[in-house]
């Protein structure tokens, strides 16, 4: 017997038609997927990283397939914010007007943040922003915000200044206490956490006998993370009240559920766009047969039901 569902969630003044999103870096603006994928249909697309100015990312290769996953160095290769405006957010507003539009924020300062937030402020087909903490803080000598409490509550005070819109600060896993970070930027005014980045990883080649990634390290994502996503959420989950995105290995309907039964209030599907350009309508589907299948009438209810 068919049920009538509601898959909708809020992360915090923001309304999703249902949990599941994009994960930034892994779907750019939507464009690419668009004959694959019914944008109409995805809860919010999460853009690509967006800095002030453009960045040529790393050097090549810059990829690495791993057991279960990939690494990657990408580096936030980006043409800049204006070129975002023109091209990315003038495209998803003609073919995806009603999807929220989640913008990637990275900076190499706070001043950077700032910068794309302050220019995007006038542009109305922005819903949300996602501050990435996990860059290179260049004013603190390479260390990243996302790896300090006060660093993280300062780079998120700055941005919350700025807007009205939800604040979402994106964490990195490269931390002894994850829910340390998030209940700094709590604190500081942010809306909603999203995690995990990705973890710091590496690859070797040895019949050259180098490494596989020209900057030797990357970040791991994929399945592999999964059961570190899932930890940290459900940590995470239980330090803060705001809303909290999981992310990390999400590859199906069951996936998601169990970061919504962790705590999550919506998932971000990342690596497995790679592989199957149709993931989250996969996911979406899946969320939704799990739902029918244990007479679960509202996807809201399984946020945080797990049973410990």
């Amino acid at each position: 017997m068919s049920i009538n569902l509601d898959l909708s969630v809020s992360i915090g003044a923001l309304d999703l038609r249902n949990p599941v999103v994009t994960a930034s870096g892994t779907f750019a603006s939507g464009r690419e997927f668009a004959d694959f994928v019914d944008l109409s249909r995805l809860g919010a697309i999460v853009t690509k990283g967006v800095s002030a100015t453009p960045w040529a990312g790393n050097a090549s290769p810059r990829i690495a397939e791993t057991s279960s996953g990939m690494l990657n160095s990408i580096g936030l290769q980006n043409p800049g914010v204006e070129a975002f405006v023109a091209k990315d957010l003038a495209w998803l507003a003609e073919n995806a007007p009603t999807t929220p539009v989640i913008v990637n924020v990275s900076g190499h300062s706070t001043a950077e943040y700032v910068s794309v937030i302050e220019r995007l402020e006038s542009e109305p087909g922005v819903s949300a922003y996602e501050v990435n903490i996990s860059c290179p803080n260049v004013d603190a000598g390479g260390m990243a915000f996302g790896t300090d409490c006060a660093a993280a509550a300062t780079v998120t005070a700055a941005c919350r200044a700025v807007t009205d819109r939800t604040l979402i600060v994106k964490l990195s896993p490269n931390v002894t206490d994850i829910a340390s970070i998030a209940a700094s930027v709590e604190s500081a005014g942010a809306d909603a956490v999203s995690l995990i980045n990705t973890l710091l990883g590496m690859a070797i080649d040895a019949e050259k006998r180098r490494p596989m990634l020209a900057r030797t390290v990357g970040g791991l994502s994929g399945p592999a993370v999964k059961p570190v996503a899932l930890r940290m959420v459900w940590q995470v989950a239980q330090a803060v009240q705001i809303p909290v995105i999981g992310m990390g290995g999400v590859t199906t309907g069951t996936d998601a559920v169990e970061f919504l039964l962790a705590g999550a209030s919506a998932v971000a599907v990342g690596t497995a766009n790679f592989v199957d350009p149709t993931a989250t309508m996969r996911v979406i589907d899946g969320i939704t047969e799990y739902c029918h299948r244990h007479g679960v009438t509202r996807a809201a209810d399984l946020i945080g039901a797990l049973e410990v």
